[in-house]
């Protein structure tokens, strides 16, 4: 009978903490760091990519200094920031950064208003590998950060739904992650005149 009693708790226990959400509450904050790795690889290859981008920029327009100074600048705030998989549960930090990597993509948008006023630097094959470069790493960036945030909303939904929601309070004590949230301004179009 004890055996039966026994063999009875450990089946009952079992069919509770499979259905807890505890694994699944790990395996997708684990997607979230992992989200969090592809946005900052990202951010990575435009850092490195900026310094041969002003390179080539500055040999043609020397006299555009500010503009490239104002990159720079921006560059520098950005990798000021300590990217680390913590930087998702500090709000204010992740404010911070993407902050940063606002005023950096502000900067570049100058410097290829730059480039339009200088019709050799457009024909420069080196320009415009770079350029397409950049392209492509802007295109990377937007698409971590979308899978970053669908890693994010899965997270978050699973800390928040019953039983796991209970399972968190109880055992984990996890917190909800931050996803991408517009620029300030982000919500008017731009207007563009000829």
């Amino acid at each position: 009978m004890n055996r039966l009693l026994m063999l009875t708790a450990v089946l009952t226990i079992c069919a509770v903490l499979s259905g807890c959400g505890y694994n699944t509450m790990q395996a997708n904050e684990e997607a979230v760091f992992a989200a969090w790795g592809d946005v900052e690889a990202a951010y990575q290859r435009r850092a490195d990519l900026i310094p041969n981008l002003v390179e080539v920029v500055k040999g043609y327009a020397k006299h555009e200094a500010d503009t490239l100074k104002a990159v720079t600048e921006a560059r520098a705030k950005v990798g000021s920031i300590q990217m680390s998989k913590d930087l998702v549960n500090n709000p204010q930090a992740f404010e911070k950064f993407q902050q940063a990597q606002g005023e950096l993509s502000g900067a570049l948008s100058r410097l290829m208003v730059v480039v339009e006023r200088y019709p050799d630097l457009k024909a420069n094959q080196n320009f415009m590998d770079l350029q397409n470069q950049l392209e492509g790493t802007e295109n990377r960036i937007n698409v971590a950060r979308v899978r970053y945030n669908k890693a994010v909303q899965l997270f978050n939904t699973s800390i928040r739904t019953f039983p796991n929601s209970m399972t968190n309070s109880l055992l984990l004590h996890l917190a909800r992650k931050e996803p991408f949230k517009a620029e300030e301004g982000a919500k008017v179009a731009p207007k563009v005149k000829f």
